[in-house]
């Protein structure tokens, strides 16, 4: 099973400012992933990123995990994120993972 993860910057690609606080992109991006019917994980981290241009900056950053979803949703989805917060780039990584759920009920079969 497939596991995307998804890093956004929050500062805007032609002003390099951050122009929200940081939950209204929370609340942006939970809009976005259940739109995709994704189910997702979602981090607040600080990065670092360099402009085409050259400009470095140091920003708050979200960080999304989708686990299950196809490479064309987590692509979808970045490009959707991307579009939507007015980001020069994001970036996605994937990597296959062996999911399971842990329930608390106890079957005889355990």
């Amino acid at each position: 099973m497939l596991e995307a993860r998804i890093y956004v910057g929050l500062r805007d690609k032609d002003s390099h400012e951050q122009i929200f606080e940081t939950e209204k992109y929370k609340a942006e991006l939970k809009e976005i992933c259940k739109a995709y019917h994704a189910p997702f994980s979602l981090q607040v981290i600080e990065g670092g990123y360099f402009y085409d241009d050259g400009t470095w900056v140091e920003e708050n950053s979200l960080l999304i995990t989708l686990i299950g979803v196809s490479r064309k949703t987590a692509y979808a989805i970045a490009r959707n994120v991307c579009s939507s917060f007015h980001q020069e780039s994001v970036m996605i990584t994937c990597a296959t993972v062996l999911p399971f759920n842990v329930h608390d009920s106890v079957s005889s079969n355990d």
